[in-house]
């Protein structure tokens, strides 16, 4: 009973944090009316959190070493719960901001710490299972997030997005104080890798910066993104030489020696553009162009995510029972590319319903990649380096996702250009039906106000909301498209590496030492 109380209240936790990545996505320009602040500076909310991710998240071991697992990661939840609660209360938009990334900060070790646990209850020989069920809270979280935040925002204030947490952090701090313990296999505290802290800080943060705010700032026109960008990648190469030449590292490179983590990575990276980009495009889409309200738009999401926790537990119970890895995979692969191709299909009359069929792919897509991928991550590593191998490939989903988002912003933002460009060079005298529409809207408006002149401005002003509005539709299909060709390209790579596997067992638990 204990155990089963232990597993929901760190998945909980790795929920909670997850939902937090997406929940805000729908509530940016609520706050930026509220707090008087330009939708650019408010998208700091997200990119603060998100630069805080990304710096904690590969640090974990080595803070639950030093610290404490039990200390480190009740105290990360206290420290999530307190600052949302003072997000919620910020009064201006850099304060929120602050307190946004201290709240990431302290929910960094809630992802890791709580994977290295439900592995550690379900020991290796269930460890497809344990996949599993940890891989609802991280399909879960980001999934779920626009739904809460859409629904929370209509119905209440954006301050909820952030006190809702307060009453389940503080069930899972009393949970956690109760049954955390510290792990079996004692590692011995290592000194301060205070450089390799210094260099990863200043890397990483700068890199998740400039995919952050890279696209709103028109990339490398803006000087601060060149010289973050210059800043990002010596920092990065000598965190990597001084990561692997010191005895004592704050994150220990050498496990990526295991094959089986160092594919996974990349995979779980690929993983993470899929998810985090069809999350972040989807609602955009839903609200901007099919003008679906936000509480519509998230539910939408919700029949897939339902659908996901079954196709996890699925997954997992295939692999127990013998089915090879590869085909798995390889399924979840196929299911994520027909979503990305069904979804360049839609047009401006897809309703709700049409939408939330075709996410029943993405979300059994991913569902099938979850846990093989998980599995295979910590297959080749001994049990002392399982923390470490589960942080970094939970890094590498984060920057698939940072990654996937603001190449995806790149993308649409060119496609929107070229297809009105395109659009517009059809608007001309010697297209008959566009001049019979535009008069048609000139002779209704002219009716209305008796003005001829505002009336063909308003004819006008109608045709250019048409364009921008199909344009936009073009560049989200565009996109999505992109991204299932990525999916394509990585599938050779998948079959390659897990055909090597498949002889090794029915949850890839094998050894590369």
């Amino acid at each position: 009973m204990k155990k089963s109380i232990l597993i929901i209240t760190v998945i909980t936790a790795a929920m909670m944090e997850l939902i937090d990545t997406s929940i805000v996505n729908v509530a940016l320009s609520h706050m930026s009316g509220n707090l008087g602040s330009t939708l650019e500076d408010t998208s700091w909310v997200i990119t603060a959190y998100a630069i805080a991710n990304i710096i904690v998240i590969p640090m974990t071991s080595f803070l639950a070493t030093k610290l404490g697992r039990r200390n480190y990661y009740i105290g990360s939840i206290i420290a999530f719960t307190f600052f949302s609660a003072m997000c919620g209360l910020a009064s201006n938009i850099w304060t929120l901001v602050l307190f946004r990334f201290l709240q990431g900060i302290g929910g960094g070790a809630l992802l890791s710490v709580s994977q290295a646990i439900v592995f550690e209850v379900y020991g290796k020989a269930r460890a497809g299972i344990a996949s599993a069920l940890f891989g609802v809270g991280v399909f879960l979280g980001p999934t779920i997030g626009p739904t809460l935040g859409g629904f929370i925002t209509e119905n209440y204030s954006w301050p909820w997005i952030f006190f809702i947490n307060i009453p389940i952090g503080i069930a899972v701090a009393v949970s956690s104080i109760l049954l955390v313990t510290e792990p079996e296999i004692k590692v011995t505290p290592k000194a301060v890798d205070w450089w390799g802290i210094l260099l990863l800080i200043i890397g990483v943060g700068s890199l998740q910066t400039v995919l952050e705010r890279g696209e709103t700032d028109d990339w490398f026109s803006a000087g601060y993104i060149v010289v973050l960008t210059v800043i990002a990648v010596f920092s990065i190469l000598i965190f990597i030489w001084w990561e692997l030449t010191i005895p004592n590292p704050v994150i220990d490179l050498r496990v990526l020696k295991s094959k089986s983590l160092a594919v996974a990575a990349v995979l779980t990276a690929v993983t993470g553009v899929g998810l985090f980009t069809s999350v972040f495009l989807t609602p955009v889409l839903a609200q901007r162009v099919l003008l679906f309200p936000p509480t519509i738009t998230g539910l939408t999401l919700l029949p897939g995510a339902i659908l996901a926790i079954f196709g996890l537990l699925f997954s997992a119970t295939l692999l127990k029972r013998g089915v090879s890895p590869l085909i798995i995979i390889t399924i979840g692969f196929v299911l994520f590319i027909i979503f990305s191709f069904l979804m360049s299909g839609l047009n401006l009359e897809a309703t709700p319903g049409n939408l939330a069929r075709i996410l029943i792919f993405r979300a059994l897509g991913l569902a099938f990649l979850t846990v093989p991928l998980t599995a295979l991550a910590v297959s080749g590593l001994d049990a002392k380096d399982v923390p470490q191998g589960s942080a970094l490939n939970n890094m590498m989903r984060q920057l698939g996702g940072s990654f996937g988002i603001a190449m995806i912003n790149t993308y649409v933002a060119h496609r929107f250009g070229s297809h009105r460009n395109d659009l517009i060079s059809n608007i001309s005298i010697y297209n008959p039906q566009a001049t019979q529409r535009i008069n048609g809207l000139t002779q209704y408006f002219a009716a209305k106000s008796g003005t001829l002149i505002e009336a063909q401005h308003k004819a006008m002003a109608v045709v250019n909301n048409g364009i921008d509005r199909q344009s936009f539709l073009m560049s989200y299909l565009d996109a999505y498209i992109f991204v299932g060709l990525l999916f394509v390209l990585a599938m050779p790579l998948l079959l390659v590496v897990l055909d090597r596997k498949k002889q090794a067992g029915p949850v890839v638990l094998v050894s590369d030492h």
